[in-house]
Parts: C-alpha cells; sequence; structure tokens
C-alpha cells in the first residue's frame, strides 16, 4: 500500500537494486521527514513580501522566499472558515442568520437581518463574494459565538501543523494576533482542496445561489481573475486589507499536477502567479515508478509453477522535476522462497525508493497471480512394485 511522500518525490535513479531475503524491519515503516531547505530556487524577481510555490500531492516546494514570515493574510482566511462550514453536517438546510454576526464592515454577499440561507449558501458567499456578513454567519452558526468559532480554527490549525498561523478573526479582518505565512496558507489550501464541496464551490467562477427572506435566486462572480484568465486555474481566495496589502492563495492542474501558489503582500498577484505556475508546470513532470521497476520473479516451493511475478500495490504515479527520474534508487525485500499456495492477495515483499540515503516511500509487493499447490498422487505398494519393474 503506497504511502504518503512528504515533500519532495524530487529524484529517482533506478540504478543498483537490491533482491534481498529479509524479515522487515520496524524501520521499513519510518518515513522521511523533510527540513525546508534554506535557500529556495527564485525564478525570477517576484514583488511580494512573501511566496510560495509547492507542489500540492508531495508538498514539494518549488519555489519561495520568506515561507515562513508571519504576515497578515486578509481574507484568504476564509479558506479555514469555508472549510469548517463545509464539514458540518445538513449543510443544504435553511436557517436564519444572526442579525449581529452579518453586522461586519467590509466586503459582503449581501446578508440581511431575517435573511435565510444554508451553509453551502455561506461558503459559496465566502469563497465568491468574500463575504465578511456569511463568515460572520457561519461562525455564529457553528460556534455558537464567534469567538468560539475561532478556537476552533486555531485547533484545526494545530491539527493541520500550521506552527505560523493563529485566527483572531473568521472574515480576515486585520488584527494584532491575527496571522499566516505562506507555507502555512499552502498547507491549508492544500487540505481545503482534499474537500470536494470546497474544491467545486472555490473553482466555480459563477453560480447561483438562494438565501433572503424568503429565499429567492442570486448570482454570485468569483472575485478570482485567474479562473478566467488562467488555463487549468481551480481557485483559491483573494483576500486584501490596507495591513496586509493584496494577497492570493491559488491553484491550478494540467495533466495530473496540481501547484498551489501563494502570496502575501504582492502589488501585481496576478501575473506574479500566471509567471510562477508557468514556471512550474514546465519545471514537472510524472513518472510511474512501476514502469521503471525490473522484472521482480518470486520463487515457489511445492507450487504448480516454480515462480511468479511480483507487483507494486497502490498508486505509483509520482510528480518530478525534469531529468530526475534518473536519480532514483530503489530496494526491493523478498523472501529467498515461498510455499504454495501464494495467494495473489498475501504481501510477498517491500519496494523502497531513496534520495541518496533518504528515505522517500515504500511500496508492498504482491503475487501478480495466485499459484496453487502442487498435487502429488500417493501410490499404493502393488503400484510401487511395478514401478520398480519398469510396469
Amino acid at each position: 500500500m503506497k504511502r504518503r511522500l512528504i515533500w519532495i518525490f524530487i529524484i529517482f535513479v533506478l540504478a543498483p537494486f537490491l533482491l534481498e531475503g529479509t524479515a522487515f524491519a520496524a524501520a521499513l515503516d519510518e518515513m522521511w521527514t523533510p527540513e525546508v531547505p534554506e535557500q529556495l530556487a527564485e525564478p525570477f524577481n517576484i514583488d511580494a513580501g512573501s511566496y510560495i510555490l509547492m507542489e500540492m500531492e508531495t508538498e514539494r516546494i518549488l519555489a519561495g522566499r520568506d515561507i515562513h514570515e508571519r504576515r497578515a493574510m486578509a481574507s484568504t482566511t476564509k479558506i479555514m472558515t469555508a472549510l469548517l462550514t463545509l464539514e458540518q453536517p445538513d449543510l443544504d438546510t435553511y436557517f436564519t442568520v444572526d442579525s449581529k454576526a452579518i453586522l461586519v464592515e467590509g466586503s459582503s454577499m449581501g446578508l440581511l437581518p431575517g435573511d435565510q440561507v444554508t451553509l453551502r449558501g455561506l461558503a459559496t458567499g465566502m469563497l465568491l463574494h468574500s463575504g465578511n456578513d456569511s463568515a460572520g454567519a457561519a461562525a455564529v452558526k457553528i460556534g455558537g459565538t464567534t469567538e468560539a468559532f475561532v478556537e476552533m480554527m486555531n485547533e484545526r490549525a494545530a491539527e493541520m501543523g500550521l506552527a505560523d498561523t493563529h485566527f483572531a478573526t473568521p472574515s480576515g479582518l486585520d488584527a494584532d494576533d491575527h496571522f499566516s505565512s505562506a507555507y502555512d496558507m499552502a498547507i491549508l489550501a492544500k487540505n481545503a482542496l482534499e474537500n470536494e464541496d470546497f474544491f467545486q464551490i472555490c473553482s466555480t467562477f459563477k453560480t447561483q445561489i438562494s438565501f433572503g427572506n424568503p429565499p429567492y435566486d442570486r448570482w454570485l462572480k468569483n472575485h478570482n481573475r485567474l479562473l478566467d484568465e488562467y488555463d487549468g486555474c481551480i481557485g483559491v481566495k483573494t483576500g486584501f486589507t490596507k495591513k496586509a496589502g493584496r494577497c492570493l492563495v491559488s491553484a491550478a492542474q494540467r495533466e495530473g499536477i496540481t501547484l498551489i501558489c501563494v502570496t502575501l503582500s504582492a502589488a501585481d498577484d496576478w501575473n506574479v502567479h500566471k509567471k510562477l505556475f508557468d514556471y512550474g508546470f514546465s519545471s514537472v513532470q510524472q513518472i510511474d515508478l512501476a514502469t521503471c521497476l525490473p522484472e521482480i520473479s518470486l520463487p515457489v516451493i511445492s507450487g504448480v509453477a516454480d515462480s511468479v511475478p511480483a507487483q507494486i500495490y497502490g498508486d505509483t504515479v509520482l510528480a518530478v522535476l525534469q531529468g530526475e527520474e534518473r536519480q532514483i534508487t530503489a530496494k526491493i525485500y523478498t523472501e529467498p522462497f515461498y510455499y504454495a499456495p501464494l495467494l495473489k492477495e498475501q504481501k510477498a515483499g517491500e519496494v523502497e525508493f531513496y534520495l541518496g540515503e533518504q528515505k522517500l516511500g515504500c511500496w508492498d509487493l504482491y503475487p501478480q497471480q495466485t499459484v496453487e499447490a502442487r498435487v502429488i498422487e500417493k501410490k499404493g505398494f502393488w503400484d510401487r512394485v511395478k514401478g520398480w519393474f519398469g510396469g
């Protein structure tokens, strides 16, 4: 079974393979926890307070600067607020908004006291119109109070490992103890995009939702220009305050590769994101590790066949930088032999891939097919006598 590759699915030299009979040590289950390099690639001059370009599947950092610097992040905050909202039950059940919760300055989806709306509608208002009113209404509905909901936001941030993030508001309005980093916002976006409802809403350029007293249909248009201007863009969230400057968290997909880009305090964020995506997609490719392995044969004793080919179990498609596929090493662990019957669903070994001495990941090996035990016919005394005399 494939295990998550943390960070760099970077470099793969399918060179010296080791076929070893061994008992599997506990060390095989230990995954590499990489350190973020001090110096990151900067493909061109980028005018931003801080920024990051990350491959989503493995969290590989392709470019960045000051990625852990704590900065105000404005309405990109609503990525967390919308995610928590969409994780609630009864997303499509109407309720009346709290009249005080919607009295928030700044951008709005247009809620009025007495309006009825759904949690899905509020999430849509946050992600498309960046509604501070929708964030406030969702916070009180879910947490009971804004303060209780903010505690939920910070608890979830801790669960995600966002060490440089602290929330003070559900909307992203400026506050002294409201901050995040480019790296943390990229990890938050990754987690949010794994939620199907979040993915669908943030990637929508224009949609119709119903709210009001009584509810009626309204059209909302996404503030994210990249959905219309960049091929493959799938969101995620815009933001702006005087303190934070222009903030943008975006993601784009091409040929199975998803990149996440974050800029905090960048005046020309739209063009910066386009250029960073172009750089990322020109630098990354997909490979299938299963096609790179040599044929692995499992010896079988007392079977209808003397051996059986092995195969890797799980998804072995990874994104790597151009040319890095030549730098992977792999170790193959199998037993010296196996007694029949050897079942197709019976784990028979493991394959580890390495970057130098660093373990990137581990996949299980299974027989391609079941090898049944060979049936040996027992002969009686007279059958053996006939055999002795050639009859």
